[in-house]
């Protein structure tokens, strides 16, 4: 049974074999999506036992995605088939420069339909963590009593939490999500959000007053993702600053963060310090953003250990 749990919406990714305008595009390759799918299988790649779970369609997408989360070595044992509403889609319209645009065709999805009466009790009390976000959240009204049902659950078996806001004001407006995913948070054992949706959420650009209302929640573990600079753990009322690793070229980011939370939960459960485990996420991120598609980067054990420097990245012949 898996250490790490997590549960949404994966989606099938078209994105066109060149820099340009969707609506010139002509031939699309097909990936998959999805912060939660992108999660369980940066876990997995790690070398974690991790499952995911969700409502796919039962259609060929829905196959599809099962297949290929499943083929990444993550347990999909609890996912279910919906034969009425589809499985969700979305185009990635790659730029020239900056970060690519993104359009999604998940209303009405498979996913969107999740009830309390989709979880399994005894899958997530024996697991370590179970990780949430934000988007589920947003999805429908029902996905979001599934998400609290799920942290009763979590609760009552002592498996703790683990929150990603991951704002999406294309599902919610600000003022609906900000006391949602605050009050998430409080519920949360391990958060990570990053530094603008901070912003966002305690409606400040001030670094000194966000840290200030962290520290007021509470928490037993923050961290703060700061992009190309790193990040910052707080634990025990100290914030510690971690440095990011540099790179050469970044390409895109979508699916960085997913990493990132991967990376951290991972050496969390290895039984490291989270220092450590914040410097293990930052370089999972940092190699994300040097890859096209949402799990392309997702490094295994020995290419982060390559990447990080602590081990030959070729073997020479």
């Amino acid at each position: 049974m898996p250490e790490l749990i997590t549960f949404g919406e994966s989606m099938v990714l078209l994105t066109p074999p060149s820099v340009g305008s969707l609506e010139d595009a002509s031939m699309f390759l097909r990936s998959m999506g999805g912060a939660e799918s992108n999660f369980a299988i940066g876990a997995a790649r790690l070398g974690i036992s991790v499952g995911w779970f969700s409502r796919l369609g039962k259609d060929p997408f829905g196959a599809y995605l099962l297949k290929k989360i499943r083929g990444e070595g993550v347990d999909t044992s609890q996912v279910t088939f919906d034969p009425i509403y589809p499985t969700a889609v979305m185009f990635k319209e790659t730029k020239a420069v900056g970060n690519p645009n993104v359009y999604y065709y998940r209303r009405e999805s498979a996913c969107s339909q999740m009830k309390p009466c989709d979880l399994d009790e005894g899958y997530i009390a024996q697991a370590k963590i179970l990780h949430i976000t934000g988007i589920t959240t947003a999805l429908s009204d029902s996905c979001r009593e599934t998400i609290y049902q799920a942290i009763e659950i979590a609760k009552r078996h002592h498996t703790k939490i683990s929150f990603d806001p991951n704002i999406r004001l294309k599902l919610w407006s600000m003022d609906e999500a900000r006391e949602v995913l605050l009050d998430l948070a409080a519920r949360s054992d391990y958060f990570f959000p990053g530094e603008e949706e901070l912003n966002l959420l305690f409606n400040t650009n001030d670094r000194n007053i966000w840290k200030k209302r962290i520290l007021d929640m509470r928490l037993p573990c923050t961290v703060v993702k700061l992009g190309a600079e790193g990040c910052m753990v707080l634990e025990n009322e100290e914030f510690t600053f971690v440095p990011g690793f540099p790179v050469a070229k970044v390409v895109d980011t979508v699916g960085a963060g997913d990493g990132f939370a991967a990376g951290f939960l991972s050496s969390v459960i290895r039984g490291n310090s989270y220092v450590e485990a914040a410097r293990i996420a930052n370089a999972v991120g940092a190699r994300c953003v040097t890859f096209y598609g949402d799990i392309e980067g997702l490094p295994t054990r020995e290419e982060l250990d390559a990447f990080m420097g602590t081990r030959g990245s070729e073997v020479e012949r």
